[in-house]
């Protein structure tokens, strides 16, 4: 036989080491410092505030990018496993090319085709779950600091709350962030939570569907 089969299956091994498991980013290099800036008088009731940064920089937050980066890490344990076998199948039919028949070659080499296609399918599906699973937990850092928001906001009688990601250049005290961020430490520093599961919906939900009612 000639080796296309057994290169469709080889080349799906490939395209699963580059895109199986989630791959590190480098760090970004680090910005470089403004140059200091004299500000005018504080306005009146003018305040602002970055969600991101109280985020951040707050306890709950350090600890929700800590255990996000184990959950990554347990998913790249699991695709990479799965990853290394299906490669190793591979170079060893590769090595079988010349003692195996026809048959029996194209037959492991369809084999070895599906389990890479479900791989790069899980993949996809954990990093769907990934996504989702920072979704909810930000979500829930959110929810926590919402209210201290307001509470910050009335203690430091603001009438106008702006978004301090979108402002160019702000005097340091209209910013209520590091007052959000304090309160934000003092009510909640970590929560547990894991990885969702979004292949389990489906199921869930069928289960939880009531059978239809057969006439007598």
């Amino acid at each position: 036989m000639n080796s296309k089969t057994l290169a469709v299956a080889a080349s799906a091994v490939v395209a699963l080491s580059a895109g199986a498991a989630f791959a590190q980013q480098p760090a970004a290099a680090p910005a470089a410092a403004a140059p200091a800036v004299s500000h005018g008088p504080a306005v009146p009731g003018l305040c602002i505030l970055s969600v991101q940064g109280a985020i951040g920089g707050s306890t709950v937050g350090k600890y929700v990018d800590t255990r996000m980066q184990q959950i990554v890490q347990q998913v790249n344990a699991e695709l990479n496993g799965e990853r290394t076998a299906i490669e190793n199948e591979g170079k060893t039919l590769e090595g079988q090319r010349a003692t195996l028949d026809r048959t029996t070659l194209e037959q492991r080499a369809s084999a070895l085709q599906v389990r890479a296609n479900a791989l790069q399918r899980k993949a996809q599906q954990r990093e769907r779950e990934v996504s989702a699973t920072e979704q909810k937990a930000v979500g829930r850092v959110g929810q926590e600091m919402e209210p201290l928001i307001r509470q910050v906001y009335q203690q430091r009688q603001c009438s106008v709350l702006l978004n301090r990601d979108a402002v160019v250049i702000a005097s340091p005290a209209a910013d209520i962030t590091p007052g959000v961020v304090t309160a934000l430490n003092a009510k909640i520093t970590q929560f547990a939570f894991d990885r969702e599961r979004l292949d389990a919906q489906p199921q869930a939900a069928a289960a939880a569907t009531p059978a239809p009612a057969t006439r007598r």
